[in-house]
């Protein structure tokens, strides 16, 4: 950022405590090569490159190595490396460099076979900024010895841990309860995408009951394809969690939702939840009291819920302001209709109706001229009638939209014969989405037509 003829160089937002630095126009004829630049500016520019790139950088000469390795910028690392983590080759040598190179860490993920007695005990009693924690237990064949284990991270704000499918948890949780009652968001990912037959047998490989009774300050409970978690479960959870303010039970396909109305009385402050690919009962969710909530966010993508059922819930939610009701086959022109009726659409501002095929295109564009001014994203993919006349009449009525989906992906049926100019649509969208930030075209090259001036 150019100021009064100086530069000013800011490090990253993550950053707590933000330094500008000044760089003046006679300083430049000092400052011929990066060889030149201050250990701070180096420092900063450092800090944009991932874990991986500075141990590249740390190879260049000894000065760059001393920034590189500098503790301040490792505050975020991952050792998962089957999601772009850096690998541990020596677990001893690893271990040294807690209290040394990763000793400002906030946020960290470890691997199964880094999740030992000797790591947690030297990142509980060395990383003392930590507040972020994943533990993937996914790969685990069989657990480490934690009957020495003594201490374990206790300033922990959000943890994460990631299921196996027959690898029993209790006896590691065991020893770390009393150390993370100050979590607040609670994410536990589990197997659903590794279960291959609907009738194999589902292991309770954590105890959700005793888990709940140490983690009081619960905000957010993120229980994604854990396919042992029923109702009751959820119902336990609740229970301890006045302050609960986000409850995911996506792929859980054992939640039927005869706990929500227990939940929803129980915790007054719950803003979103998310209910995708959960078995839902028709009867069961018309009979929550949606009028009574604070509710603002929910995605119920693929439940199967009926028309009557989605019009009780929606017209009974006035404050939502996020709904993904995507590949709802129920979710027809009357349930639209009904809840642009009744009101309680006032709200809205993000909508995703991806793959909802029951829904017209003149229902559609009803909704869009009643309500596009209000919407900051917009997902109608996967709807093969919504082609270049629709878009094009619907475009200019999404003045504030920042997010917007469109279009069949290839492969999708019906196939899409017509041809869409893609050209208008780019002008289009140009010249009346000032604030657009992210645009999803799906249609393959076949049915996109360019003019001349685009190639």
């Amino acid at each position: 950022m150019s100021v009064n003829g100086a530069i000013k160089l800011y490090p990253p937002t993550h950053d707590q405590n933000p330094q500008s630095i000044n760089i003046t126009n006679e300083d430049f004829p000092k400052l011929q090569t990066i060889g030149k630049l201050p250990d701070r500016v180096l420092q900063i520019i450092f800090s944009y490159l991932h874990p991986s790139q500075m141990l590249v950088a740390g190879r260049v000469c000894r000065r760059w190595k001393s920034i590189a390795y500098s503790s301040a910028l490792w505050y975020n690392v991952s050792f998962r490396t089957s999601y772009g983590g850096i690998q541990v080759a020596n677990i001893d040598h690893f271990i040294q460099l807690i209290s040394s190179r990763f000793s400002e860490m906030r946020c960290c993920e470890l691997a199964t076979d880094l999740i030992t007695p000797n790591v947690l005990h030297e990142i509980a009693n060395k990383c003392h900024k930590l507040t972020y924690l994943t533990l993937d237990f996914s790969t685990a064949m069989q657990l480490h010895d934690f009957t020495d284990l003594q201490s374990f991270p206790s300033r922990l704000r959000t943890l994460t841990i990631c299921l196996s499918e027959n690898i029993f948890l209790e006896g590691f949780f065991r020893k770390v309860y009393t150390f993370i009652s100050s979590v607040e968001c609670l994410h536990i990912v589990g197997t659903y995408e590794k279960v291959e037959d609907e009738e194999e047998e589902v292991y309770e490989t954590l105890n959700v009951f005793k888990l709940k009774q140490f983690t009081p300050n619960l905000r957010v409970v993120n229980l994604w394809g854990v396919p042992f978690i029923t109702d009751d479960h959820v119902d336990a959870l609740s229970s301890n969690c006045a302050h609960l303010e986000c409850l995911c039970v996506n792929y859980c396909t054992k939640v039927t939702g005869s706990c929500l109305k227990l939940v929803l009385q129980r915790c007054r402050k719950l803003k979103s939840l998310f209910l995708a690919h959960a078995s839902l009962d028709q009867k069961t969710m018309q009979a929550v009291e949606w009028e009574k909530t604070q509710l603002e966010e929910l995605d119920i993508r693929a439940t199967e819920l009926s028309a009557e059922t989605l019009i009780s819930m929606l017209s009974r939610l006035p404050q939502l302001r996020w709904l993904d009701a995507s590949w709802l086959e129920y979710f027809t022109d009357q349930v639209l209709e009904e809840w642009m009726q009744c009101g309680s659409i006032a709200n809205l501002t993000h909508l995703s109706l991806d793959t909802c095929d029951s829904l017209t295109e003149n229902c559609l564009s009803d909704f869009v001229t009643a309500h596009g001014h209000q919407l900051a994203a917009l997902n109608l993919g996967g709807h093969h009638k919504l082609l270049e006349y629709f878009w094009m009449n619907a475009i200019p009525k999404l003045r504030d939209v920042r997010t917007l989906v469109m279009g069949m992906a290839e492969d999708c049926c019906p196939k899409v014969i017509a041809k869409i100019h893609i050209d208008q649509f780019i002008d289009c969208l140009a010249q009346n989405c000032p604030k657009l930030y992210r645009l999803e075209i799906r249609w393959d090259d076949e049915t996109l037509r360019f003019s001349d001036k685009s190639r």
